[in-house]
């Protein structure tokens, strides 16, 4: 990726994009910013400032209706994708299922979410059919289109709809690749970029754990 990206191609939003590799914040007083994390980081820095997380209002996947209240007390491990993402969604979901291996029984204080980006084609009942096959812990949640987009803009979450053919249902979705920990009180932990393994992300999430 090289330039800076065209007004459509760039919604706000911080993340490190599905087929790329750079960190961008949209919105700092209408400048761009771009990170390159350091190999051997779990994520990069959260430039003073900028706010990550915040209310949202979506369904889980049996239908009911939950907010960020709803996981108060717990530490909230969440990823942003689709169920029909070819690659980097399984991918981090796998990693997701093997750190709360990891964790043992650590693993009872997070909620591991998996927010779709794509709320069009991810009902409920596809959402509880796809997080089953990485982990029976991880939640699906979904919502109307301006809810999510709403929880979108709260985590800073770039993604944007990419047309494959003439077809309505003929599209893909780019989108960013980050993990968010966030505390039990709902607030920003860390980031864990496609280069973080399950160990590092459950040594560090234990990390977390121990200072409440």
């Amino acid at each position: 990726m090289s330039g800076a990206p065209s007004a459509r191609a760039v919604q706000r939003g911080l993340g490190i994009l599905a087929g790329g590799a750079l960190l961008l914040v949209v919105g700092l007083g209408g400048s761009l910013l771009w990170l390159r994390p350091s190999p051997e980081s779990l994520g990069p820095t959260l430039p003073a400032g900028v706010a990550i997380g915040g209310p949202f209002a979506l369904t889980d996947e049996t239908g009911a209706a939950v907010t960020e209240s709803t996981y108060r007390g717990r530490f909230m491990l969440i990823f942003f994708g689709f169920t029909y993402c070819p690659d980097v969604c399984p991918t981090e979901l796998a990693k997701v299922a093997a750190t709360l291996d990891l964790l043992g029984a650590d693993a009872a204080r997070i909620a591991p979410l998996f927010v779709t980006i794509d709320p069009e084609r991810d009902t409920p009942d596809q959402l509880a059919q796809y997080t089953d096959l990485f982990h029976p812990a991880i939640i699906g949640l979904t919502g109307t289109e301006a809810q999510v987009a709403a929880a979108a803009r709260a985590f800073r979450v770039y993604f944007n709809r990419v047309r494959t053919g003439p077809e309505p249902s003929a599209y893909t979705m780019d989108h960013s690749a980050f993990v968010y920990l966030m505390g039990p009180d709902g607030g920003f932990r860390q980031f864990f970029s496609p280069q973080a393994t399950p160990e590092q992300m459950a040594a560090a999430i234990r990390a977390h754990l121990a200072r409440g």
